[in-house]
């Protein structure tokens, strides 16, 4: 059944259209990533989803209740968000930032789990090394893993996260999914912004391409993520290439042109050593 639902959703800023018409729906148990090229409308249809932002039309449904009709702190129960810019200004410590995330839950029995939850959030997030640093001090990196971290001690039903893995090595990209993949497969429902298609490949149950704020396919990423889709969406040349058992996407560069003149200065060289 479906835990997240948008319903013919529309937001239009100054008259633009941002996003145009979307149905969406997100089971518990899986992951689905929005991926589109600059502009497309992802982070706003997140914004939308995580009822951030009100839609201009439409509605969106999160466990069977019009988003709108559910109080903040209901809302912080059911659904964590974890934005793209971290908006900490002030000197707290890496392990307060990650008890940020146990706040909907004060003054209620989830509360008795607090210690046990911040604790193996900072494991999975790889930030345990990290606990006694000042969040300003902090790389992007470490910054992003550290609201990763919030965003799991929350501990809610319904996981959203903006470009979670755009300031991350490879090494912390491949760890981050990989603890989305075990919380969805706990039962959570989890949406993810990416840019980067292979990751969206490797680790989506489904894809959702949007361009113009529209949603161009959605589906598994085998059957969505197609070079012909991607090169008219992205506006530039794209292969996808099967490897291993992975879907690979790649785009087309140009080779470089060698001409008559540089062959004769390579020949030149070589015959001079």
């Amino acid at each position: 059944m479906s835990v997240l639902s948008a319903h013919q959703v529309s937001v239009t800023i100054d008259g633009n259209p941002i996003v145009a018409d979307v149905d969406l729906e997100v089971s518990a148990g899986e992951v689905v990533v929005l991926v589109g090229p600059n502009g497309a409308g992802k982070s706003t249809l997140l914004s939308v989803l995580s009822g951030d932002v009100d839609p201009s039309s439409g509605h969106v449904e999160l466990a069977g209740k019009h988003l709108g009709h559910r109080h903040a702190r209901e809302l912080a129960r059911l659904r964590g968000v974890q934005l793209q810019k971290q908006g900490l200004a002030f000197g707290f410590r890496v392990h307060e930032v990650v008890r940020m995330g146990r706040s909907p839950w004060h003054r209620t029995e989830a509360a008795e789990r607090d210690d046990v939850a911040v604790e193996d959030s900072m494991v999975r997030a790889d930030v345990t090394e990290l606990a006694d640093r000042l969040f300003p001090t902090l790389s992007g990196g470490e910054q992003a893993r550290t609201s990763f971290a919030r965003l799991l001690a929350q501990e809610t039903p319904v996981l959203m996260l903006d470009e979670p893995t755009a300031a991350l090595d490879i090494r912390h990209q491949e760890q981050l999914l990989g603890v989305v993949r075990d919380v969805a497969a706990a039962g959570a429902a989890v949406v993810v912004v990416l840019h980067d298609l292979s990751l969206a490949a490797a680790y989506a149950d489904r894809v959702c391409v949007l361009a113009n704020g529209r949603v161009r396919a959605d589906g598994p990423p085998a059957e969505v993520l197609t070079g012909e889709l991607l090169t008219e969406v992205y506006g530039h040349p794209v292969d996808v290439i099967h490897h291993d058992g992975a879907l690979l996407v790649v785009p087309v560069r140009p080779r470089p042109v060698t001409t008559l003149t540089d062959t004769s200065e390579e020949e030149s060289s070589c015959s001079a050593v």
